[in-house]
């Protein structure tokens, strides 16, 4: 495993049980070269082979993930500009666990976990929590490579309607877009835990910008609920919140170590970004992302 925020090494990667072979990759670079508007010097072949692997192996979907993912690290930049672990992070940080666990589903997928460290909604910032949930998940993939999947699990403990009404429509739009469309790595599964009985609120207001493949991945399951354990090792959480792992405190605590040895690989990343004044043809049409999307769940009629 590198230390210290290295690359996960190439060698290491093609001798994964991926099908991904050097020839591809070489492909997809020739490839780049022809692409004026994207940061081809920047680019990685480690990043080349998460995108390749996210997209099954597909050239023609790569090619057209890999100009969304930069298009939309260019555009959404509350999320992407200048990412580094300044103050707003680390006060994220404190107020909601996002991890990687080190225990896999029986299926081998890498469990994504959110849980909040601090239940006064005050302290709840959606956008701040979806830039450190990609910051958290592009460090990570860095490390370690690719996944054979990813399993989101949302923990709903301690959310009330105060931290509802604080999400709005645009950062919800947006990342559930970013998730769908040019995410690079397998998204398996979505699971909210200890799902609140305002759930179906949330999902009301999520549904428009859902697709179908999404929709289908969704599990929603109660305090109490023995299907969580179908879904992942109970004893991978955090073991004040079910589970043996580490404490909360500890896992956050690796979180914050996790971006601080990352911060070479962030400033590198600020470096891919499109200039489209050089996109040789139309850029991705993005429909009403940018149309200043207003509301949020408090507009919702919460009975």
């Amino acid at each position: 495993m590198p230390m210290d925020g290295e690359e996960f090494p190439l060698e290491e990667e093609y001798k994964k049980d991926t099908g991904i072979k050097k020839d591809d990759i070489k492909d997809l670079r020739r490839w780049l070269r022809t692409q004026p508007h994207l940061p081809e010097k920047y680019i990685t072949d480690l990043d080349l082979i998460l995108a390749y692997h996210a997209c099954d192996r597909s050239s023609s979907v790569t090619k057209d993930v890999l100009d969304l993912h930069y298009t939309l690290k260019t555009l959404f930049t509350p999320y992407f500009k200048d990412r580094t672990l300044d103050d707003s992070v680390q006060q994220t940080l404190k107020t909601v666990l996002m991890t990687t666990l080190p225990m896999r589903t029986k299926e081998g997928y890498v469990i994504f976990y959110t849980h909040l460290l601090n239940y006064d909604a005050k302290y709840f910032n959606y956008g701040e929590a979806v830039k450190a949930v990609i910051m958290v998940l592009d460090a990570s993939q860095h490390e370690q490579g690719t996944w054979p999947g990813m399993l989101l699990a949302i923990d709903f403990e301690g959310l009330t309607l105060r931290h509802m009404t604080k999400i709005d429509l645009q950062n919800l739009q947006r990342f559930l877009y970013f998730l769908q469309e040019a995410i690079l790595v397998k998204v398996k599964g979505l699971h909210f835990l200890n799902a609140p009985p305002f759930i179906d609120k949330l999902l009301m207001m999520a549904k428009p910008f859902l697709k179908k493949e999404l929709m289908d991945m969704l599990g929603f399951h109660v305090t109490g609920s023995k299907e969580v354990e179908n879904i992942l090792p109970i004893e991978a959480l955090p073991k004040d919140f079910g589970g043996s792992y580490k404490t909360s405190e500890e896992c956050a605590e690796d979180v914050v170590n996790l971006l601080r040895r990352n911060e070479q690989y962030f400033a590198e990343d600020n470096k891919k970004r499109v200039t489209e004044s050089l996109r040789p043809g139309k850029p991705p049409a993005l429909g009403n992302m940018f149309s200043g999307l207003e509301g949020s769940f408090k507009k919702l009629d919460i009975d």
